[in-house]
């Protein structure tokens, strides 16, 4: 029995198809063929069958095989990963993604993280939430920064995660709107407003229940652009609201320019931020260093 044999069935049961894999692997589909036939006879245990238009499919004997397989190369990965860690020089690629508006949540932790790995080759994507968990899934992406709320990843058991951040959604009014003068807001108050919305999944979702329990809301516009909503607050335009977590420590809420209400006589639902990655890929090196500084920062915003 030789690695690559196991990194072939693996890749097989990935692709569908030995064609797709010989691709992929850079080897002919012949020399994949013959050898996962040659594990086949060595082991006694059929581990695909062949079909001309399903391709190869996994046996059930098969399928327990090939989660063996993947564990044994994720060790292995796991184990070179160990002895380059004692090397000073970590070099590679790191794939991460964060939804619109929260890629300030990873300005510290990626400098941090450069200064002491200069010749890792970050890549940084803005997504929404759900392309962002298609991407982790695909193994696209390393690690996924999204807001979480209710039970959105629980029954994911192919998605790794953890909550870093968590808290209630909050009213954001510039400093000469009338409520700016008050500690807190009603759900009734709220939807009498000029309303401008971020184009996230979370607000969109908390705006909806509002308007399904107390009514229409005023909605001037609808924006991806975390700064174009920052903006139109100060402005005058209308109102916003976001997780208390979201602009805490923002220049424009420092400054008094954008003041945060509470939102009383309403129950919330808890919205927390979240890293998440794909627990069938593998956890390089590079991406649990990152986490190891992202998790410091983010206990730093919450002291």
């Amino acid at each position: 029995m030789h690695i690559e044999q196991l990194e072939y069935i693996v890749k097989v049961a990935e692709t569908g198809t030995i064609s797709i894999a010989a691709e992929n692997l850079h080897v002919s589909q012949s020399g994949i063929s013959q050898s996962i036939t040659r594990l086949e006879d060595e082991l006694g245990v059929k581990i695909f069958k062949r079909h001309r238009r399903l391709g190869a499919v996994p046996t059930d004997e098969g399928k327990a095989l090939i989660k063996k397989a993947y564990e044994v190369l994720t060790k292995l990965q796991e184990f070179k990963d160990e002895a380059q860690a004692y090397n000073t020089v970590f070099s590679g690629n790191l794939k991460l993604s964060a939804i619109p508006g929260f890629m300030l949540f990873l300005l510290k932790p990626l400098s941090s993280f450069k200064n002491a790995y200069p010749n890792v080759n970050i890549e940084i994507s803005e997504k929404a939430v759900q392309h962002i968990i298609e991407n982790v899934q695909n193994k696209q992406i390393d690690i996924g920064l999204i807001t979480v709320y209710e039970d959105l990843l629980k029954k994911r058991e192919d998605l790794l995660f953890e909550v870093v951040l968590e808290g209630k959604m909050q009213v954001y009014v510039g400093q000469t709107s009338p409520l700016a003068k008050y500690k807190s807001i009603t759900p009734q108050q709220l939807i009498t407003q000029n309303v401008v919305l971020y184009n996230g999944d979370y607000v969109k979702r908390f705006a909806n229940n509002l308007i399904s329990k107390f009514g229409p809301m005023n909605i001037v516009f609808t924006s991806d652009n975390t700064e174009v909503i920052k903006k139109a607050i100060i402005e005058g335009l209308g109102i916003s609201f976001g997780p208390d977590f979201s602009i805490k420590n923002d220049p424009s809420v420092l400054k008094g320019e954008i003041v945060s209400l509470d939102i009383i006589d309403y129950e919330q639902v808890n919205v927390g931020l979240a890293w998440i990655r794909s627990d069938n890929n593998h956890f390089s090196i590079n991406a649990k260093k990152f986490l190891e500084h992202f998790k410091f920062h983010s206990r730093m915003l919450t002291h």
